[in-house]
């Protein structure tokens, strides 16, 4: 089949290549524009290009794709049909249009639940025991179409953002060859999501900050959701420790949440709204992350000591 992309992440990039490698033209790869990152500012190219242009395909990289010179080029294309993959862009209706077999998304969570900017770190911040892809016909509304096909992965009990997001990557990509047999061989149904839906919206690096207040089981899960980016970070004397690991100890307490109540090798255990919660992995402020056996080599701490 003739198939326009349209992807920027890492998550978007074994899609594009399991299509290619199945035999499928690539008509074109659309992605965000290269951007500066870092404290140096160094020009990078996303993800999705850097494979687009090993594998020898035509990049594009609009500022909007709704600008009409992008919605010519797309005609000019002529794809079959467009594939999406964490593009960072909305479709309008006139780009929906253009393709025989229409616009389909891989979106990383069980639609309707977790409809989004950021469903696989909500998945793990609210607790999901499962998780998986939706290929998704795509409408104008956002996350809305009806369901082609779906795949459940399992959320393991410790399971971080990034693993879960290597997991989900590596499941799109195995299912949007399937989707694109099925939309070709013509024999299928469409699955509407109905009204019973779940927003994630856009996690920023505010969202990081730990509510003590909050039980030890959700700031646990918001560690593990928020791990590698932004990551979940408290203060400590000032400065900012971000936090990487953390158990739950089922122990209630009458002192206030966020004191620090027992400092071992072990960790350092810390008052919640209910619980508390043990730091095995921190990163202080301008250092590494490290164990906090590590951390205790070269740092001095005490009992009673408040965070946030």
């Amino acid at each position: 089949m003739r198939i326009l992309y349209m992807g920027t992440p890492d998550f978007a990039v074994g899609a594009l290549k399991a299509l290619y490698d199945a035999g499928h033209e690539i008509c074109g790869v659309f992605t965000q524009p290269d951007r500066p990152k870092g404290r140096g500012g160094k020009v990078l190219f996303p993800p999705v290009k850097e494979m687009a242009l090993e594998l020898g395909l035509d990049v594009y990289q609009p500022v909007k794709v709704k600008d009409e010179e992008y919605v010519s080029i797309i005609r000019e294309l002529s794809p079959e049909l467009i594939v999406v993959a964490a593009f960072g862009q909305i479709l309008s209706k006139e780009i929906l249009d253009i393709p025989k077999y229409g616009c389909v998304n891989i979106h990383a969570s069980l639609l309707p639940k977790h409809r989004g900017a950021s469903p696989i770190q909500q998945a793990v911040i609210d607790g999901d025991s499962e998780s998986g892809i939706t290929i998704m016909m795509m409408d104008e509304g956002l996350d809305t179409g009806d369901i082609l096909i779906q795949k459940k992965v399992s959320i393991d009990e410790k399971e971080t953002g990034g693993s879960l997001f290597d997991k989900l990557a590596v499941c799109g990509s195995e299912l949007i060859t399937e989707a694109v047999e099925i939309l070709s061989s013509g024999d299928y149904e469409l699955t509407p999501q109905g009204d019973d839906y779940s927003y994630a919206g856009i996690i920023n690096k505010q969202r990081g900050s730990i509510d003590f207040s909050m039980d030890a089981e959700s700031i646990e899960r918001l560690i593990r959701g928020l791990n590698p980016w932004p990551s979940a970070y408290t203060k400590l004397n000032g400065k900012t420790l971000k936090i990487w690991e953390a158990d739950v100890i089922y122990e209630e307490t009458c002192k206030p949440y966020g004191m620090i109540t027992d400092i071992s090798q072990n960790g350092i255990i810390v008052t919640t709204g209910s619980n508390k919660l043990i730091l095995r992995e921190i990163q202080p402020e301008g250092k590494k992350r490290m164990s906090v056996k590590d951390y205790l080599n070269g740092a001095r701490i005490e009992v009673g000591t408040m965070l946030g």
